[in-house]
């Protein structure tokens, strides 16, 4: 595709596409490296702050286009532009690039979340429940803003972006967006209404109404104030020798609260035979994809696989189990301890690389568990030495945490864990082997162990 842009490309976005194109793919967020950016189009472009040479802001959705998916179907992604004559060293990390034609001429563009002013700007437009455009900013109620808090960005890797403001809020922006019902803002709600402590509730968000579509934007929770994350927490506790067991017990008990909590906010359903078959060939296939990928996994072939036959051998049989919405990406990381030792769950979106309607399906809870436990065993094999001993005895304590609240210990169906954390192992050697070739020893570790049932 020739590099150009098309005549019908709105004016701001071609003289930006130049910068975009370069600037795009090296972000932590953009799915689609490894392929050619050939082009933009504008789903939705709003004006924030109106440029006056200090400072200009601009809310934009875009659709890039990359081989060799059709025009039609490029990933959309949200962006948030500011606009200044030049920008301070302090901004030098955000830097776009420096336009040279259309209506920012002479300007310098750059990701404004990086700027408190307009990071401040979205906040007071949820405070005010502004319409701006196709922008909706959105607040409970029953919930109040102040004004004058100070925003700072996070600057961890992540798939989205984040906000803290002051130690009040964080504000959660998507940055890969599609139309229809988000579960990260969706699951929340639902615990929110039924007085669930162990998941934020939303202060308020930012939709965008466009041709009928609804696009959910932007969340925004109380931050956690002095929180720790799981990962974290476990990798520190690890390095001194600590025992984390306790911890790992108080995790299994907050996912049964919220496990719990949800199946009563939303509709459970009853996985048979039937429904079960499509789980179980998603499963297959998506092993043999991996064989084909990662050769390293061809000798453990057979083995994996019978951890999903054996599924569908005990659906064949008759058995059934539940299935409700979950987590759906659930890992220490998704979990925070305040100072107080009450754990929260946070990041609700699921895997976003999957449809969203594959995201919002019911599940069996057990995959929570098995994402989770995939989880201790990453921690420890994060330290030299490894220690398997430690992600057994957390593993066997979140678990039995887990029961504690549920009243259903997930070691007492072994083949449904056996074949949900499988299913996780098999997407972990495709990831490492693609991105992080040093840490493909450690879910190759669990595909041996895996390969082989346990009796017990």
């Amino acid at each position: 595709m020739a590099e150009t842009v098309s005549p019908s490309t709105p004016a701001l976005l071609a003289s930006l596409d130049p910068l975009l194109r370069e600037w795009l793919p090296r972000q932590r967020w953009f799915a689609g490296k490894g392929a050619q950016v050939t082009g933009f189009s504008t789903v939705a472009e709003t004006e924030l702050l109106p440029s006056d040479g200090r400072l200009g802001l601009y809310h934009l959705l875009l659709r890039v286009h990359q081989p060799p998916a059709p025009v039609e179907a490029g990933d959309c992604y949200q962006l948030l532009i500011g606009a200044r004559e030049a920008l301070p060293p302090r901004l030098a990390p955000a830097l776009i690039g420096h336009v040279t034609r259309g209506p920012l001429a002479g300007l310098t563009v750059y990701d404004a979340l990086y700027d408190p002013r307009p990071a401040e700007v979205l906040l007071e437009a949820l405070r005010t429940r502004a319409r701006i455009g196709g922008l909706r900013f959105e607040r409970d109620p029953g919930r109040e803003i102040r004004d004058g808090l100070v925003a700072r960005l996070l600057t961890a890797e992540q798939s989205n972006s984040s906000v803290v403001y002051g130690d009040t809020f964080i504000l959660k922006l998507l940055r890969r967006v599609v139309p229809g019902v988000n579960p990260d803002l969706e699951i929340p709600l639902a615990l929110a209404r039924e007085g669930c402590a162990r998941v934020p509730a939303p202060t308020a968000w930012l939709r965008a109404e466009l041709g009928g579509d609804p696009y959910v934007l932007a969340v925004l929770q109380p931050f956690v104030r002095g929180a720790t994350d799981g990962w974290e927490l476990a990798l520190r506790e690890l390095a001194k020798g600590e025992d984390f067991t306790a911890e790992a017990r108080a995790l299994g008990r907050a996912t049964a609260e919220v496990h719990t909590a949800l199946a009563r906010a939303l509709p459970t359903v009853t996985l048979g035979q039937s429904q079960l078959e499509p789980q179980v060939a998603g499963m297959t296939a998506r092993l043999a994809a991996a064989v084909q990928a990662v050769p390293a996994l061809r000798p453990y072939e057979d083995g994996l696989r019978s951890a999903y036959t054996a599924l569908a051998d005990l659906a064949g049989e008759g058995r059934t189990w539940t299935a409700q919405r979950i987590h759906g990406d659930l890992h220490l990381g998704q979990c925070l301890r305040a100072p107080s030792g009450q754990w929260s769950l946070i990041d609700f979106e699921g895997e976003p690389a999957r449809p969203l309607a594959e995201r919002r399906m019911p599940q069996p809870p057990v995959r929570d568990i098995a994402g989770m436990l995939r989880s201790f065993d990453y921690a420890a094999h994060s330290v030299t030495p490894a220690a398997p001993d430690w992600a057994r005895r957390c593993r066997a304590a979140y678990c039995s945490g887990y029961a504690e609240i549920s009243g259903v210990d997930p070691r007492t169906d072994p083949v449904l864990l056996r074949a949900y954390e499988t299913d996780k192992a098999v997407y972990e050697v495709v990831y490492e082997a693609r991105h992080r070739p040093d840490w493909l020893p450690v879910p190759l570790s669990a595909v041996h162990r895996l390969a082989t049932p346990d009796p017990t």
